[in-house]
């Protein structure tokens, strides 16, 4: 009979710490194994030393290498994991039950995961949690983490310095593990962040060698690996009141909302926009939404940024992307009369591309994107544009197509292409994209059915180059023959 395999977390240092069970299973273990540097000692063996027995069998699992003194770092220490986890193994096989001991949490960032990975699939096993080296420190700080509907992010200071710095601007509290060598990197993305000046250090948590401070004050000389930095909760600075940010939903799919716009859409105070599109948006205490029919787009504007005056943070939302026949122009023309108020577009999955990716790549080459409404520009101008675009061989995509007030669009542009396409040019009609009524149809240009077109729909006109494969799929090749 085999034995079992433990991975027990100890938390951050402080042996008392350590959970009862975590406890419990070191005393009846048959064999401690236990990771260290080639100086041999172990921060976990020093934590878990009060709970050992004389009688034990101690595994010293050392590290062979570091990032500094090889060329093959990742080669050489998967070796070790292998001969490591062939160490553990012979002791199972031979009916010893075995607890990896693993400062903090086994599964968080620790070295216990590698055994686990190799051995789990042939022994019986079980993992025990520990206190988090964030936890420890957010505790001696006396701050909390999160509150609410804040976020926290747990960040690797290896990381590239400059996405470091981006994820820090985005989110409400941090922490970021494994300085060390690291500080200088991670102080720097900090700063670039706009986030140093909230930022704490925290070093050797809860044990006798415990250090906090400002993280600014702190010399990268003296940072050892066993360190963190912590942005607590309310850290965030607050975002400049008194702005505008035009976000773009996507054509439907919650799927299709980007993270940096839902961040948006959270943070705002007032939500301005057309009815169907507000419905999209989940209600939030304490946001207020302004709702108005579709045809309004400069009082809507105006509106918005009356709101922001006021010293609100006013997100105007707009479907697809915003800058696509959509608010982002809107909002922009108003603001220029007035430029008191900061406005910021955050963009969308636009309606072309979401059609375009259902039915294959048909805007795979160069296409041109063209309104039919003549709402707000004369249809002479329109026609133009299609006649210019057909003759240039380009793939179209045809927003606003029909409405109620506006029948005829659709037949003046099916024949006006049918004199520089041939019939057969592949068509693709996307409707309700990203919607519970969604449907694409792929056919011609000749057998296009104007009447089955309304407002929900956009339209791909292939080029010359657009094909249709036996299953369906349409796609304009990359390249153009000579």
């Amino acid at each position: 009979m085999t034995g079992k395999l433990y991975g027990v977390g100890l938390g951050p240092g402080d042996p008392e710490l350590v959970t009862v069970k975590a406890a419990r299973l070191i005393g009846e273990a048959d064999v401690v194994a236990f990771h260290s540097a080639r100086h041999g000692r172990s921060v976990a063996k020093t934590i878990a030393q009060p709970y050992f027995r004389d009688d034990q069998i101690m595994e010293q699992l050392i590290y062979p290498v570091t990032t500094e003194d090889t060329d093959d770092y990742q080669g050489e220490i998967d070796q070790f994991y292998e001969e490591a986890a062939a160490r553990l193994a012979a002791h199972l096989d031979a009916g010893r039950n075995v607890v990896v001991l693993a400062a903090g949490d086994p599964f968080f960032y620790g070295s216990y995961m590698h055994m686990h990975k190799r051995l789990a699939d042939r022994y019986e096993w079980e993992v025990v949690p520990g206190v988090t080296s964030v936890s420890g420190a957010s505790a001696v700080l006396g701050t909390p983490l999160v509150e609410r509907d804040e976020v926290l992010t747990i960040l690797p200071g290896t990381l590239p310095p400059a996405e470091l710095a981006e994820r820090l601007k985005n989110t409400d509290s941090a922490a970021i593990l494994k300085l060390g060598r690291t500080f200088g990197n991670v102080k720097q993305a900090l700063e670039n962040a706009g986030r140093l000046d909230n930022a704490w250090y925290v070093e050797r948590a809860t044990t006798g060698r415990q250090k906090t401070s400002p993280l600014a004050d702190v010399d990268p000389d003296t940072v050892p690996y066993f360190s963190l930095a912590l942005l607590p909760s309310h850290s965030k600075p607050g975002a400049a009141k008194g702005e505008v940010t035009v976000v773009g939903l996507g054509p439907g799919h919650t799927a299709w909302l980007t993270p940096e716009a839902r961040r948006e859409l959270a943070a705002a105070d007032d939500l301005v926009g057309y009815t169907t599109y507000l419905d999209r948006v989940a209600d939030r205490p304490g946001q207020t939404k302004h709702a108005s029919h579709n045809q309004v787009e400069s009082e809507r504007a105006a509106f918005a940024l009356d709101l922001a005056r006021k010293g609100k943070r006013v997100a105007v939302v707009s479907s697809g992307d915003p800058g696509v026949f959509a608010m982002a122009t809107a909002v922009l023309e108003v603001a220029a009369e007035q430029p008191d108020v900061p406005v910021k577009i955050i963009p969308g999955v636009t309606a072309a591309n979401a059609v375009a990716a259902k039915a294959g790549a048909p805007l795979g080459h160069d296409y041109a994107v063209i309104s039919l409404s003549d709402r707000l520009k004369p249809w002479d101008v329109i026609a133009e544009r299609l006649e210019a675009a057909a003759k240039a061989d380009l793939v179209i995509a045809i927003y606003n197509p029909a409405s109620k007030a506006r029948t005829h669009q659709v037949h003046d542009m099916r024949d006006l292409l049918l004199q520089h396409r041939a019939p057969e040019t592949p068509v693709v009609v996307g409707r309700d994209v990203g919607g519970p009524e969604e449907e694409i149809r792929v056919g011609t240009l000749e057998t296009l059915d104007p009447d089955t077109i309304d407002m929900r729909c956009l339209l791909i006109i292939g080029s010359s180059q657009t094909i249709v494969t036996d299953a369906g799929v349409v796609f304009t090749p990359r390249r153009y023959p000579s």
